[in-house]
């Protein structure tokens, strides 16, 4: 029997599908449904009152006008992602619209005099959309907050949290409901727990945190062994399953950390004080109790509910002192603790983990949150000490769980995956780390990760470091929640899951539930788990946009005080209209347009090369070559930094002293129609 071709179908043939939309700057909605290898594309004539990221139900009739992927219309919002959004007011005689701020919205909102809240033209403002009829061309909105009267800098937080889907206030419900538990331990808690309130138990933050999901017991046992804890704050005690805090606390699912304030996934009355494992307080925890010894060997394991009353409330600049000077509160233990980490560490990397560890930017703001200063802070071994004990209890969770069966089959769960890297951005990636003489070998994918730790190590301390670990980051796979467990590459682990952060990832608080579960051995498999996952994956992707946002806003402001200032910088991101530079010591990025080196040479995008390259001279602008830049200009609205270039690579030639070439007829206005438009990185 032969094989017949597939038609395609027509446009008469309707297929009705449920997924997100993901809508463009340009209008075209994408669609992705699950199962399905391309995106339905639903043109904007088409969007009805879809908005972007909003759950929508589409009708498939056909295919789109190149061919290659199926078209669609939607015919229902099923539930609408965002609605409050940031914007500037216009009023007009009878009605006003708020324009919003967001280039992903593609339609103003119609505001009602009386909705208006005072608010006048120019003003800048919250907006919530309150009805939607599919015959009005816009929604009709409310104003819930003025911003004009607000700081430039409270103006741009508040706006890039809204802009995101991040709310700036927890609902009434959802306060009441914070306010109802009470302070301390009940009595009749006490016999179902684990009682670790007598033993040793510390905390090790950053100095200016309030939360504190985590904390350390330590006991000294017989012949070597030490019993540890990790006792996590048991936040699934207070958020009751279906109540108005579990589901604000889902739909942000995460906190989000902006330079200036935390924006909390639970509200204060939680997250800062009863969930909190603040010192000589007592906590109800849920913990992952070691017995181990000082090279890192794990002898026996026990997970469950407990009580706890922190000791000693540590900072990380503390124990560092501690660690390097080996005096001070619980110097013994916390040498122990370290040693116990530092093993657990090469453990890892012995088994294919790879060390990621990139610098961090922390701002010093002045009282009106202005920076005065950029802190580059690296990964030190009291944050090792901390980061390899929530990575052993992470695991551990997970390696319990997986092995648990209901009627044979495996429990659902919320696992942290991240898939192999992609073959095809590993070569490219290897082929630009060649030219810093930095060999790859990408046969097997435990010996990729063998590669990077060997690259991390060589270029430590080098101009190109920060370069090659942004790189080699974006050449790595999304880590992701999912119930399809595939393992963790980056960490080298076959199983792994978030346990130890249920104050500010939601992703946490449904793990304490399903093992709290296993471990009393009634397993109710929670509905549509897959569904939650791709959720709270998507919120920390939005809360990652939020974070660097408001740090290229910061970055900004603190470059305007530097305007007509030369720094050393390196090429970290190279297009056909010009390159971006970061500063060495501030790790502040910014553009240098192609037209302001026009006067050195007319240059072409090489981006094989990641370069620019010049057509006469030869100069080559690529990926990790120093510079030397000057700050031109630093617009706060567009959060950008415009630098202009003094000089390049080891040459001591000033650029100022290169002539502009002779150019070829007809190539200098050639080259100014190729940059003529706005671009944005």
């Amino acid at each position: 029997m032969s094989k017949k071709t597939k038609k395609k179908p027509e446009s008469s043939h309707r297929f009705s599908f449920t997924g997100k939309i993901d809508i463009t700057r340009s209008g075209l909605g994408y669609v992705a449904i699950e199962g399905r290898e391309k995106d339905i594309i639903v043109k904007r004539e088409n969007l009805g009152t879809a908005l972007n990221g909003d759950t929508v139900k589409i009708e498939v009739r056909g295919y789109s006008d190149n061919n290659k992927r199926q078209e669609g219309y939607v015919t229902e919002v099923v539930k609408r992602h965002q609605t409050e959004f940031s914007g500037t007011v216009q009023v007009h005689e009878h009605f006003a619209f708020l324009i919003p701020d967001s280039e992903k919205m593609q339609v103003d909102i119609y505001i009602p005099l009386h909705l208006l809240k005072n608010a006048k033209t120019g003003d800048k403002a919250i907006g919530k959309i309150v009805e939607w009829q599919g015959k009005n061309k816009n929604p009709v909105g409310e104003i819930t907050m003025l911003l004009t009267n607000e700081t430039r800098n409270e103006i741009a937080m508040k706006s890039i949290l809204t802009d995101n889907g991040f709310p700036l206030e927890f609902p009434d419900d959802v306060m009441e409901d914070a306010a109802r538990y009470p302070e301390g331990i009940a009595a009749e808690e006490v016999p179902k727990r684990r009682d670790f309130r007598e033993v040793l138990t510390m905390t090790i933050d950053p100095f200016d945190a309030k939360d504190f999901d985590d904390a350390i017991s330590f006991t000294s046992l017989k012949g070597g062994w030490y019993e540890i804890g990790v006792h996590i704050a048991d936040v699934s005690h207070y958020i009751k399953e279906g109540s108005a805090l579990d589901q604000e606390a889902y739909q942000r699912a995460t906190s989000v950390y902006l330079p200036d304030r935390v924006a909390p996934m639970l509200p204060e009355r939680l997250s800062n004080e009863l969930c909190s494992l603040r010192p000589n307080e007592e906590k109800y925890t849920f913990s992952a109790v070691f017995k181990m010894n000082k090279a890192g060997v794990v002898k026996d394991t026990w997970l469950g509910k407990t009580l706890i009353c922190s000791d000693r409330r540590f900072t990380y600049e503390e124990v560092q002192e501690i660690i390097e000077t080996e005096n001070g509160d619980y110097s013994k233990e916390v040498l122990v603790l370290n040693e116990m980490a530092q093993n657990l560490r090469k453990q890892r990397f012995a088994a294919g983990a790879i060390n990621f560890s990139s610098s961090e930017v922390r701002f010093k703001l002045d009282e009106h949150a202005k920076p005065i200063g950029i802190i580059i802070k690296e990964s030190k071994q009291a944050h090792q000490l901390i980061e390899e004990l929530m990575l052993l209890a992470n695991k551990a969770v997970a390696e319990y769980v997986s092995e648990i069966r209901i009627n044979e089959n495996e429990v659902p769960f919320p696992y942290r995956i991240h898939d192999d890297p992609d073959p095809e951005k590993l070569r490219v990636f290897a082929v630009f780390a060649r030219r810093f003489g930095i060999k790859f070998d990408l046969s097997r994918p435990e010996v990729v990760a063998a590669s990077f730790n060997q690259m991390l190590e060589t270029v430590k301390g080098k101009p190109e470091q920060h370069i090659l670990e942004q790189l080699g980051i974006r050449t790595m796979s999304k880590a992701v929640y999912t119930t399809e467990n595939i393992g963790h590459y980056g960490l080298g682990f076959k199983n792994y899951c978030h346990f130890t952060s249920p104050i500010r990832r939601y992703p946490d608080v449904l793990v304490h539930r399903i093992l709290q579960q296993c471990l009393s051995g009634h397993v109710t498999p929670i509905k549509h788990l897959e569904t939650l996952c791709r959720h709270c994956s998507d919120q920390e992707r939005k809360a990652m946009d939020c974070e660097r946002s408001a740090n290229k806003y910061k970055q900004v402001e603190f470059m305007s005080d530097y305007v007509g200032e030369d720094f050393e910088a390196v090429i970290s991101g190279v297009a056909h209209f010009g390159f971006w530079a970061e500063t060495v010591e501030h790790k502040c990025e910014g553009l240098i347009s192609i037209q302001d080196l026009n006067d050195i040479d007319v240059f072409s995008f090489i981006e094989a090369d990641y370069a620019l390259v010049g057509h006469n001279t030869g100069i080559k602008f690529a990926m990790g070559e120093k510079v030397v830049v000057k700050v031109v200009s630093a617009n706060l609205d567009k959060k950008q930094i415009d630098y202009s270039l003094v000089s390049y690579a080891d040459s001591d030639i000033e650029i100022s002293t290169i002539k502009r070439p002779t150019m070829r007829k007809g190539q200098k206005s050639k080259d100014k129609s190729k940059t003529s438009k706005k671009h944005k990185r």
